[in-house]
């Protein structure tokens, strides 16, 4: 199938690893120039250099704790190179815990990083868009905003609104050619699941192994995804061939949410 993503622009965030990494290298073997958008200079480098030499990619160093700073920052790439095509809304996730227990600070930082960013973006992104009647945001969230997920109370609270927000984006954006999705991923083989994994540990008692193989009984296909194959469905949803898919919440979690 061809995609028709070639020459196509993305701004891909948190792009150094994980979700994030997997999705820029799926993007431009479809032919996408790509933009890296992370904190961290010198992976940011890391991983440019593992892109194809024959495309236009770039970085930007950005810290997504300061929203003013990421506006300027980006607009200030767009001013002096080009605009985008795609934009891949990814952050990680806020530390796991009850939600009873949450400092109000918790709620505040994940909110200004997962929505207030996403939102700086979005406003940033979408005039080039609407001038090439061809847009996609596509944001990485949770399937805790179909199911929220125990021990993971800022999160799930988190997720919910970005998860709100993007839909009611769609329904204003799509008289202009730009579709807005969200993307849910299930446990997938991250630094982030290592995390919740040896949490899990210390709190149960279980080995990290066992912690582990409890948590890959709870997806029927038995196993944790890789990053790739989430990156295989943001990469379709970014495509031409996906421009009658807006403002949908789509699993790739191996049939672990319960709900449809």
């Amino acid at each position: 199938m061809n995609l028709e993503l070639n020459n196509k622009h993305a701004l891909v965030c948190g792009s150094t690893a994980g979700i994030g990494k997997a999705t820029a290298l799926a993007l431009a073997e479809e032919g996408v120039n790509i933009t890296l958008i992370a904190r961290n200079e010198e992976k940011l480098k890391a991983v440019l250099s593992e892109l194809p030499s024959h495309r236009n990619h770039s970085y930007i160093v950005a810290d997504f704790s300061n929203p003013k700073d990421l506006k300027i920052k980006v607009s200030e790439y767009i001013s002096k190179n080009h605009g985008f095509h795609i934009l891949i809304n990814n952050t990680g996730g806020p530390a796991a815990g009850p939600i009873f227990s949450a400092d109000l600070e918790e709620f505040q930082s994940a909110f200004t990083q997962h929505l207030k960013c996403n939102h700086v973006l979005a406003q940033a992104l979408v005039p080039f868009m609407k001038s090439e009647h061809y847009g996609r945001i596509i944001n990485v969230i949770s399937t805790s905003v179909k199911q929220p997920l125990d021990g993971l109370g800022v999160s799930n609270t988190i997720r919910g609104a970005v998860a709100n927000w993007s839909k009611t984006l769609a329904n204003e954006l799509g008289q202009f050619g730009i579709t807005v999705n969200n993307v849910l991923p299930g446990a997938t083989g991250t630094e982030r699941l290592t995390q919740i994994i040896k949490n899990k540990s210390s709190k149960t008692g279980q080995t990290e192994e066992e912690a582990a193989t409890a948590m890959k009984n709870t997806v029927p296909a038995k196993r944790f995804a890789k990053p790739e194959e989430t990156a295989d469905a943001i990469t379709f949803l970014a495509s031409a061939r996906a421009a009658y898919i807006n403002g949908i919440n789509l699993p790739v979690d191996g049939g672990r949410t319960k709900s449809l």
